[in-house]
């Protein structure tokens, strides 16, 4: 059995008697002191302890979410129809799609950017449309040649009335030109406008008549709208709600659809007219010229392009009236980050998001009075930023965000104007790691902290006190 005066001779900590200690004043400030540091500097080791802090590196972007890369984006474009706009992308690859229109919505918009109705459905595009062989036959006039005024009262006298909106320099316009006549020739033998009067169809030369067209919002040559007479009357457009014709162009075609749209219409001409649903070439036309498009393309993880435009392989543009001016509401890359994930990620780094949607709210503005044919490009320079937060010892979480840098400009070009975003990714990405701290370490420094304090404020009492024993000895010695 280990005696007890065995145990008390390894303290470390031996005591003196209370009644052979002495306290000073001079001890007793330092000891003021000490412990006003001790809490000071137990306060920012603490402090340190608490804050994040990150290590930052560049390295080669080994990313886990695979070869493709989503651009979502929102765009509003007031002079861009929805009838005719198209979201292609190309690479260096070699890559080029077309009219992208599974994950891309599409809204008619007004001047002011807002939206006049629900989405619009362009439906899929013909790759072939047929066209006639009258070519070489003498044009013969049928149709009935419109202004403004005659338009206005005869989309009122007429349950349908079939309108070409062409342009004379126009290809297509001109291919189409003999099969409209020759069936609008037809249409009046069967149909006569005076006993009948169910149908009518006319024509509008766009260069001639540019106000009609603008105002009925004409972007492509030739474009077939069907207008019926009645209740669908919208006073505030001024004209009647109408659907585009997007079928084959030949005579044969082109009367059997009219004839299916007399069919079921009562003979009696005051009768409203009744949409046929039979014919799948016809489509809503969009109410006003803008259009907003928003959605989402996944793209290669190599520089491309992402292009907005007019496009039709079945209609021609006058390049000088395209403008194609927008407003972006939103474009990013990558995986969309929650809100209260980047707001927790940014306690750790306060600037991570802000280059993410470096475009949002910006608009690009071509005032078409001063400058025709424009081309408006966008560079975007895309680096991905991951980062490593660590909740525990073990546990972590990664978070990917691309940001981007972005320089835009406005370029003269001789072909249809675009909107273009061109892209291209970094190789390197930034790596921002947070940095876990050690408990024990925390401890080990509060503990030097308390020892070094208390032993520095020791030492200063020791000399002090000694000091003060000297000098009154001097001062005795002295005296005697």
């Amino acid at each position: 059995m280990i005696s007890s005066s065995k145990i008390k001779s390894v303290d470390f900590y031996r005591k003196l008697p209370r009644d052979l200690t002495e306290a000073s004043l001079s001890g007793a400030g330092l000891s003021i002191i000490a412990a006003i540091a001790m809490v000071f500097l137990f306060g920012m080791e603490l402090n340190d302890y608490l804050t994040v802090s990150a290590t930052t590196s560049i390295v080669v972007d080994n990313s886990s979410d695979g070869d493709f890369l989503r651009i979502d984006f929102n765009i509003s474009f007031p002079a861009l129809s929805c009838e005719f706009a198209s979201v292609d992308v190309s690479d260096v690859l070699g890559t080029n799609r077309l009219n992208i229109t599974k994950t891309i919505r599409k809204f008619s918009i007004d001047p002011h950017l807002r939206p006049t109705g629900a989405e619009f459905h362009s439906g899929p595009v013909p790759h072939y449309i047929k066209h006639g062989d009258e070519v070489d036959e003498e044009t013969v006039e049928g149709a009935v040649p419109l202004n403004g005024m005659s338009f206005d009262k005869l989309s009122h006298q007429y349950p349908v009335l079939v309108v070409n909106f062409y342009a004379p320099w126009c290809y297509w316009s001109t291919r189409l030109k003999p099969s409209w006549e020759k069936t609008a020739k037809i249409i009046k033998e069967r149909y006569d406008p005076e006993a009948d009067g169910r149908i009518l169809l006319a024509k509008v030369d766009c260069t001639e008549e540019v106000d009609l067209c603008k105002s009925h919002h004409i972007q492509g040559y030739p474009s077939i709208r069907i207008f019926r007479k009645g209740s669908d009357l919208r006073e505030s457009q001024g004209h009647h709600d109408h659907e585009s014709y997007y079928g084959d162009r030949d005579t044969e075609t082109l009367v059997k659809t009219m004839e299916d749209l007399v069919a079921s219409i009562p003979q009696e001409n005051q009768k409203l007219a009744l949409e046929d649903k039979s014919n799948v070439t016809k489509r809503p036309a969009p109410l006003t010229g803008g259009c907003r498009l928003d959605g989402y393309v996944r793209v290669k993880k190599v520089p491309g392009n992402l292009i907005i435009s007019a496009r039709s392989g079945s209609h021609s543009f006058d390049a000088s009236k395209m403008n194609m001016s927008h407003v972006i509401s939103h474009l990013s890359f990558g995986k969309t980050v929650s809100p209260q994930v980047l707001s927790d990620v940014k306690r750790l780094i306060p600037y991570l998001g802000r280059s993410h949607d470096k475009l949002d709210g910006r608009s690009f503005i071509n005032h078409r009075d001063v400058d025709a044919n424009v081309t408006i490009e966008h560079y975007l320079q895309v680096v991905k930023t991951e980062v490593v937060t660590r909740k525990s010892s073990q546990d972590h979480r990664i978070i990917e965000q691309y940001e981007y840098t972005a320089h835009s400009s406005l370029a003269q070009s001789v072909y249809i104007p675009v909107a273009k975003f061109h892209f291209e990714l970094s190789p390197m990405q930034v790596s921002i790691t947070e940095d876990s701290k050690s408990f024990s370490h925390f401890i080990t420094n509060v503990c030097a902290i308390i020892g070094g304090v208390f032993t520095v404020a020791g030492i200063l009492d020791s000399i002090f006190y000694n000091t003060v024993r000297m000098m009154k000895k001097t001062e005795l010695g002295k005296n005697f």
